[in-house]
């Protein structure tokens, strides 16, 4: 079945796995609290929501849109680091 599954272009489990932590790797590097947070928890709810896919067309058209929505997070965080204020927010702020 794993066979098959690959012959479709069906993602793995590792690879579903990698395509979550590279989204929070990513998350961690806007330097913005709450553009940070906000990356963490669309995450999250993402892959919550698509937890439960079965069908292989889904599921693969699923890993894709991840898989662009990880560039557009990568190309982001690059751009907001660019222009991030100098001013820490309180959130960032240790006691």
């Amino acid at each position: 079945m794993a066979a098959a599954a690959a012959a479709r272009g069906v993602p793995t489990r590792s690879e579903v796995l990698w395509l979550f932590r590279s989204l929070l790797r990513t998350a961690r590097q806007f330097s913005d609290y709450n553009i940070r947070e906000y990356t963490k928890r669309r995450t999250i709810d993402g892959f919550r929501l698509n937890r439960t896919l079965s069908d292989p067309d889904s599921i693969t058209s699923a890993f894709s849109d991840g898989k662009a929505q990880l560039e557009v997070a990568k190309r982001q965080s690059i751009i907001y680091s660019l222009y991030a204020p100098k001013v820490k927010s309180i959130m960032d702020l240790e006691s």
